[in-house]
């Protein structure tokens, strides 16, 4: 008999009612996988049947519904998009029957990180001066005033950035798409991890800039700097403009300290871009609790992309603290339905190509995956894009799949710190907030370790669980706010991921 004592299964059943498994390695067709001969090659992180299916029975993964047999299917059989779609079938929302208080933590006893201590309150992880354009137009002049201090070391200032964007102006200022950019804008020039910001637009642009400032409650300062290329005569003269206020900004700006705070300062991004068949086995899972981590420290966690959670969302209105939370949640994935069928599209043009090579087949599994990112805890908002989050605990943001909008929407709202869980190899990062990369599986992680931050492949392989995880995670969410840099923080990554959702016509 053969030793079995560290055996580790080549496949992976994730709950006893499932009828596929994931191959947690590449298998070989015809090799013996408990009692069953698979027919085909499986590739690793793709699904194989367990027993026979008929056509049209569901598929189910996670114990959960991720699509129908379009044909039938033997035991042993590679189970992706060639025999699997989605489908239409009733959810149980079950609203509110699994919330519970989170078991918090002692005050005495919560985590403390190394944070910048804001007049508002807030606590950032970085100290930036953001250089913001109101327009498009303005986008170069913005990149040129932040170059000039590209190459400049500041004492106490992390770096200038230029936030500049594709908007701006050719729209309905009373529509939603100005909503999310007015939004997205104040919630940056406004963010815990900025210490100042100059604002340059061009002048006759949509968005006006003292408009913007009266709609969103702010005001000039030493801080809040602004200017228009027309009015101050020119791009070489606003450059240099620009170069002088932030020049007189800068010491200000690098007096802000780092102390000791407490980690209920910290306000969790949650994110997953180019997924896989392990992102909802390893790193989402690790994720979310690391993320129930933070709530029981009395922090926050933003769960997002409203078209990733579609088809798991009854899984979170189970959690909700309260009807309306759920009545909020549901209306805004109605919304999405409307959205996408206006733009001739469908809640399943998701997953990605990358996404179906990594062995995800339909939307279903996709979000069933993703959901997970959000641990356990109770649901306690819903928010609107870039709205300015102002609850503890988990929240999710309505935000679009698509990675650098979804991310930007959730820093607008305040968000300090990142989550990016990746099974292909997303290299994003994300200024002025640090991005952690969580590598899915332990392949990728060897093949891209100069872009990833953490190996959550161990859960795959057996050699850490979850909760080991977990833990890891967090204490590298604590060093990496007390001003650890990310990976893309050493390349100096994240100048383009600023990219507010364009939402409406543009005339």
């Amino acid at each position: 008999m053969p030793d079995m004592t560290n055996y580790v299964s080549p496949l992976i059943r994730l709950n006893p009612a499932d009828n596929v498994a994931v191959a947690r390695i590449a298998i070989e067709a015809g090799t013996d996988v408990e009692g069953i001969r698979p027919l085909t090659a499986i590739p690793r992180g793709h699904k194989m049947a367990l027993r026979p299916i008929a056509a049209g029975e569901a598929v189910t993964k996670y114990g959960q519904t991720i699509g129908f047999a379009t044909t039938g299917i033997a035991a042993g059989a590679h189970v992706h998009t060639q025999n699997l779609t989605v489908g239409e079938f009733t959810r149980d929302y079950a609203i509110g029957v699994d919330a519970t208080e989170p078991d918090m933590i002692a005050e005495a006893d919560r985590a403390t990180f190394m944070g910048y201590a804001r007049p508002d309150g807030r606590i950032g992880t970085r100290n930036y001066i953001a250089i913001i354009s109101s327009v498009n137009c303005s986008a170069t002049v913005s990149k040129a005033v932040a170059q000039h201090f590209a190459a400049r070391d500041f004492p106490g200032v992390d770096g200038v950035i230029a936030l500049t964007h594709g908007g701006g102006c050719a729209f309905n200022t009373k529509a939603e798409g100005y909503d999310y950019l007015a939004r997205t804008i104040s919630g940056y020039a406004t963010h815990p991890n900025v210490g100042g910001v100059l604002m340059i637009g061009l002048g006759c642009e949509t968005n006006q800039i003292p408009m913007l400032l009266e709609r969103e409650g702010l005001a000039e300062s030493n801080r809040l700097r602004t200017m228009t290329i027309q009015t101050v005569g020119g791009t070489r003269r606003t450059v240099e403009a620009g170069i002088r206020a932030v020049e007189e900004m800068m010491p200000l700006v690098g007096a802000a300290k780092r102390t000791a705070l407490p980690a209920s300062g910290l306000t969790l991004a949650l994110e997953c871009g180019g997924s896989d068949g392990y992102s909802g086995i390893s790193a989402n899972p690790g994720l979310g609790y690391a993320a129930d981590l933070l709530v029981r420290h009395g922090g926050t966690v933003i769960l997002a992309e409203t078209p990733e959670i579609y088809g798991a969302e009854h899984l979170l209105t189970r959690r909700v603290a309260s009807p309306a939370v759920a009545e909020k949640l549901l209306e805004r994935i109605e919304w999405w339905r409307d959205y996408t069928t206006r733009n001739n599209a469908e809640m399943d043009n998701n997953p990605s190509h990358g996404n179906k090579a990594g062995g995800l087949t339909t939307i279903l599994e996709k979000s069933l995956g993703a959901v997970a990112k959000g641990g356990m805890s109770r649901l306690n908002a819903v928010y609107e894009y870039a709205e300015r989050v102002t609850e503890h605990g988990l929240v999710f943001m309505d935000t679009p799949g698509y990675d650098p909008v979804a991310v930007t929407g959730q820093v607008a709202g305040g968000a300090n710190l990142i989550a990016f869980t990746t099974g292909r190899g997303s290299v994003s990062g994300f200024k002025p907030a640090p991005s952690l990369k969580l590598a899915s599986n332990s392949e990728m992680y060897r093949h891209m370790s100069e872009d990833m931050d953490m190996d959550c492949g161990t859960v795959v392989t057996g050699e850490e669980t979850i909760e080991a995880l977990g833990e890891r995670l967090f204490r590298l969410m604590l060093d990496t706010a007390s001003g650890q840099p990310t990976r893309s923080e050493e390349y100096g990554y994240g100048d383009n991921e600023f990219v507010p959702w364009q939402v409406g016509a543009i005339m």
